[in-house]
């Protein structure tokens, strides 16, 4: 719940004022006595004052509705992050500083799936490991470690838990991404016979945070062969 201020105007601050005064001839309360008018244009300074100290209070403040503040608030926090286009509404960008705020950090797979579906894409991962005498299995080693870090939800591509090549492979892991962001041909924006319908493009934003963020010993590998028609459009905001 949002913390309340009780908004006074600056007919509210005249009359609190125009109490204090003295009783007499010389005090007139007359709303069309000079003292009166004096006094009201006073006190309309107060009411201002006390409008903007509740703005502060009550919006300035919470960072998911700041308006005059955003500026600072993403200056202190980094934004806009290079990764990411320049967003074009306000809610756009309380939604990234509230990203950047909130952001625990982490290197499990849930760590990377999370990010790449909060920019509205869907990716899996897969690890490597060498084939290591009295540690490894021989055989069908898919069935012991498979899952796609998606918690409740069946394997897609199952993959081999270990590998035959060399050992620097475990420094290695591939991301698959499922859908990459698409961009349409709208009037007003486009240009005729230079823009095409339609555009596919990388998902420059989603390669450059996970590229940040991925531990520093290790390289990722991307690969887009798992695109599809309709995953064009799965996890798209």
């Amino acid at each position: 719940m949002a913390d309340q201020h009780v908004r006074r105007s600056g007919a509210d601050y005249a009359v609190a004022l125009a109490n204090l005064l003295p009783y007499g001839p010389a005090w007139p309360r007359h709303p069309w006595s000079i003292l009166m008018q004096v006094i009201e244009g006073l006190a309309g300074y107060w009411g201002t004052v006390d409008s903007r100290a509740a703005d502060l209070l009550e919006r300035e403040s919470d960072p998911r509705y700041t308006l005059e503040l955003l500026p600072d608030f993403e200056r202190n926090w980094g934004l806009p992050d290079p990764c990411w286009k320049a967003p074009q509404s306000i809610d756009q960008r309380h939604q990234q500083l509230l990203f950047k705020m909130t952001l625990l950090g982490g290197q499990s797979r849930e760590f990377f799936i999370d990010i790449a579906a909060w920019l509205g894409y869907t990716i899996t991962i897969t690890e490597y490991a060498p084939f290591m005498a009295g540690v490894s299995q021989m055989g069908d080693t898919r069935q012991m470690d498979y899952w796609d870090g998606i918690p409740g939800e069946d394997p897609k591509e199952p993959y081999y838990r270990w590998y035959i090549g060399g050992e620097e492979q475990r420094f290695f892991w591939t991301v698959h991404v499922a859908n990459a962001p698409l961009d349409w041909f709208r009037m007003g924006e486009a240009e005729a016979g230079i823009h095409h319908h339609l555009e596919i493009g990388l998902p420059e934003d989603l390669m450059c945070l996970l590229d940040r963020w991925s531990p520093a010993h290790t390289k990722i590998v991307y690969d887009f062969s798992n695109l599809t028609p309709e995953s064009q459009y799965a996890g798209l905001p």
